[in-house]
């Protein structure tokens, strides 16, 4: 998809975190974007933002973790602004624990918002573009689905089905239209790590939220299959760590992940 211009795009989790961001950039490429978030007042104020400035935003408040109730926010966006033509999943909830202190409805929250309703969101979505032979889906990783992180492990979990379900249907619509991007954004200026007081891993690369939105838009106008913003010291990392886990053990130890994750963990269960 070379040009965004025109084009209705769904967005997931658009009122916080990179989701604004992204908002953004999106309306900078004169797309429509029909930001979806459980807040309100945060989709107001950014749709108003994007408005003022005459982009053009809907906003629609709407809680994807209720995924039987999904058909209903794929029919309201049809109504609203036509067919959509790019989906991000971006929505995600994030919670550090030691595993064992993680409940079931931790491990069932967590899982649906990540992963399973964009599954769901783009079945949904999918026979529409399949049948114009034109559309883009966009999936928000992390670096926590390519090396598992201590005391984040539902959120790693979530993460790695979320490129490994890109992977494969990128490869079943290898023969259309459709793209199909996972982007892994690592360590961000907007990460929870910061809202704790604590600095990122020492030679971890911190990229700024517009970097991500960035890395969006390149993503669907180049076709890229999978986007990584962590350096390249990291993306060497993964690169190995399939064959020599024991050796991702050690880095993660000696540049501070599992210190820096057990420490939030500490701080969110205190909160």
């Amino acid at each position: 998809m070379k040009s965004i211009a025109g084009k209705t795009v769904l967005l997931t989790g658009a009122s916080g975190g990179i989701g604004t961001f992204i908002t953004r950039a999106l309306v900078k490429e004169h797309a429509t974007v029909v930001a979806v978030s459980r807040s309100e007042d945060k989709l107001q104020q950014i749709c108003n933002e994007i408005n003022t400035l005459g982009g053009r935003c809907i906003s629609i408040t709407f809680d994807i973790s209720k995924v039987e109730d999904l058909p209903i926010l794929v029919n309201q966006v049809n109504q609203l602004a036509g067919h959509i033509d790019v989906v991000i999943n971006n929505a995600a909830i994030e919670k550090y624990r030691p595993f064992e202190n993680y409940t079931l409805e931790d491990i069932q929250s967590i899982l649906t918002t990540n992963l399973i309703s964009g599954m769901e969101l783009t079945r949904l979505i999918l026979p529409s573009m399949i049948a114009r032979n034109s559309g883009y889906i966009v999936n928000i990783a992390s670096g926590s689905g390519k090396k598992g992180a201590p005391y984040n492990s539902i959120y790693s979990a979530s993460k790695a089905g979320l490129i490994m379900w890109t992977d494969a249907v990128r490869q079943e619509l290898a023969e259309t239209k459709i793209g199909v991007s996972v982007v892994c954004p690592g360590y961000t200026a907007a990460g929870m790590f910061l809202a704790f007081g604590q600095p990122a891993p020492k030679l971890a690369r911190v990229s700024q939220p517009t970097e991500v939105a960035a890395a969006v838009i390149k993503a669907i106008k180049q076709n890229q299959p999978e986007v990584m913003l962590d350096g390249p010291l990291t993306r060497l990392l993964f690169s190995n760590i399939q064959l020599f886990p024991e050796f991702g053990d050690k880095i993660f130890r000696w540049i501070g992940v599992n210190r820096l994750n057990k420490t939030c963990a500490e701080n969110q269960m205190r909160g």
